[in-house]
C-alpha cells in the first residue's frame, strides 16, 4: 500500500517532469481519437487525411503546450480553420482548444491570451455557419450558441485567473526577498554601528588610562632619587590604571569575539556611570591635574546611555587638558541635576586646542575625540558646545536629555 511519502514524491517526481505528463495526456486523447475515427464510415479520402493531420497536430499542441504555448496557439488555429475548410466534423482531438486557451491564458504574453480568448468566441460562430444549427424558436438557438461558447470563455477565465495568481504570489515573494535583503542591510549597519562605538569606547579608554599612565611615569622618573616614595606610589598608580584599561579593553574586545557580547569565562566590568566621575576625578588628580568637581542638583537614577556618555564626556574632556592645557593647567567639572536633564560643564585654563580640533568635531588625523563626543550625545538626542573659552582656555557643555531621544 503506498505511503504519504510515496505520493509525495510522485508528486514531485510529475511536477519536475511537466512535459512528460502533458505527452501522456495527448498520447492518451490520440488513441481514443483514433479508435473514433476508426468507426467512421463514408468519409472522403481527403476528410480522413485532414481529420488524421488535425488530430495529430492538436495532441502535438498538448505536448508542447508548456514550452512553446504561442506556436501551439497558432498550430490550433490553422487545424480548426483546416476542419473547417474541410467540412471535418467536431472529433475528440478538439479538446484540445480548451487546453491551449487556458494555457495561453495564464501565461505572460498578453496579445496571445486576447488572441485566445477572441478565437474562443469565433469558433462556436465559424462552426455554426459552416454546419448550421436548424432549430424551431430563438431561444433554443441561444441555447446552443450558449453551450458552445460557455467552454470557451470558462477556459479562459480560469487561466487568466491563474496568471493573476501567479503574478500575486510572484510579487509577494519579490517583497519577502527585498524585505530580508532591507533586513541583512540593516544588521549590516548595526554591526557597523556597533563596532564604530567599541572603537570610541576604546579610544577613550586607551586614551585616558595611557596618558594617565605617562604622565605618572614621567613624574616617578622625575622624583626616583630624591623622594621613593612618591616614585612608588606613582608606580602603583601606574599599575593601577594599567589593570582598569585592560579589564575594559577585555570587555569590548569580547564583544567583537561572540555575537551575544559574553565570552566563555571573562570577566567584564560594568559600564561606567555618573557616580564614577568622582573616582576618575580623583584618579586625574592623582596623576597631576588639579580638578574642580561639584554637584548641583539631587542625584537621581538616569537612563544607562545618558551615564556612560556623561561618564566618558568628562573623561574625553580631561584627557584633552592634559594633553594641550600645558604644565600650569588646571580644570573643572560641574555636574548639574535638572528636572528634565543633564547638564555638564567641564572647563580649563590651560592653552586650549588647536582651532581645527572644535571646528571641524575633533578632526586632528590623530584620534577621534571631539568627534566621539559628538557622536556620543547625539545618540541620546543632547546637545553640545566646545570651543575656546573666553579669557584662554577650553570649555565644553553638555545637555543630556532624562528621556530616550536622538538617533
Amino acid at each position: 500500500m503506498p505511503t504519504l511519502g510515496d505520493v509525495h514524491r510522485l508528486y514531485d517526481f510529475l511536477r519536475r517532469h511537466p512535459t512528460g505528463v502533458d505527452s501522456f495526456w495527448a498520447l492518451l486523447l490520440l488513441g481514443l481519437g483514433l479508435l473514433a475515427a476508426a468507426e467512421e464510415h463514408g468519409a472522403s479520402t481527403t476528410q480522413t487525411a485532414v481529420l488524421l493531420l488535425t488530430m495529430v497536430s492538436l495532441c502535438l499542441a498538448i505536448a508542447l503546450r508548456r514550452r512553446a504555448p504561442v506556436a501551439m496557439l497558432l498550430v490550433t488555429i490553422v487545424s480548426g480553420l483546416a476542419q473547417i475548410a474541410a467540412d471535418v466534423q467536431v472529433h475528440t482531438g478538439d479538446l484540445a482548444m480548451l487546453v491551449i486557451v487556458y494555457t495561453v491564458a495564464s501565461g505572460p504574453v498578453r496579445w496571445a491570451s486576447r488572441l485566445a480568448l477572441a478565437g474562443g468566441l469565433a469558433a462556436p460562430v465559424l462552426f455554426l455557419a459552416r454546419w448550421p444549427v436548424h432549430s424551431r424558436n430563438t431561444a433554443e438557438f441561444a441555447i446552443v450558441v450558449a453551450s458552445l461558447t460557455t467552454p470557451f470563455v470558462l477556459a479562459w477565465v480560469l487561466g487568466d485567473s491563474m496568471r493573476t495568481r501567479r503574478a500575486y504570489w510572484a510579487q509577494l515573494e519579490e517583497r519577502a526577498a527585498r524585505l530580508e535583503k532591507d533586513r541583512e542591510q540593516q544588521a549590516r549597519m548595526a554591526v557597523t554601528a556597533e563596532r564604530a562605538r567599541i572603537a570610541r569606547e576604546l579610544h577613550d579608554v586607551v586614551a585616558h588610562n595611557v596618558s594617565v599612565m605617562v604622565v605618572q611615569a614621567d613624574g616617578a622618573a622625575y622624583v626616583l632619587d630624591a623622594s621613593p616614595d612618591q616614585a612608588k606610589q606613582a608606580l602603583e598608580t601606574i599599575s593601577g590604571t594599567g589593570r582598569q584599561a585592560l579589564a575594559e579593553m577585555r570587555r569590548l574586545l569580547g564583544v567583537l569575539r561572540t555575537e551575544e557580547g559574553t565570552t566563555e569565562g571573562g570577566d567584564y566590568v560594568p559600564q561606567p556611570d555618573v557616580e564614577q566621575i568622582g573616582d576618575l576625578v580623583e584618579q586625574v588628580r592623582g596623576a597631576g591635574l588639579p580638578v574642580q568637581y561639584e554637584v548641583e542638583g539631587a542625584p537621581r537614577p538616569l537612563p544607562s546611555g545618558v551615564e556612560l556618555t556623561a561618564y566618558r564626556i568628562v573623561q574625553e574632556a580631561l584627557t584633552n587638558t592634559r594633553k594641550h592645557g600645558g604644565p600650569e593647567a588646571g580644570a573643572s567639572v560641574r555636574l548639574t541635576y535638572f528636572d528634565d536633564g543633564l547638564g555638564l560643564l567641564v572647563e580649563d585654563d590651560g592653552r586650549g586646542a588647536q582651532h581645527e580640533l572644535y571646528e571641524a568635531g575633533g578632526a586632528d588625523g590623530m584620534g577621534h575625540g571631539l568627534i566621539g563626543m559628538r557622536e556620543r550625545v547625539g545618540m541620546v538626542g543632547g546637545t553640545l558646545d566646545a570651543g575656546p573659552r573666553p579669557g584662554g582656555g577650553f570649555r565644553i557643555s553638555v545637555l543630556l536629555p532624562v528621556k530616550p531621544g536622538g538617533r
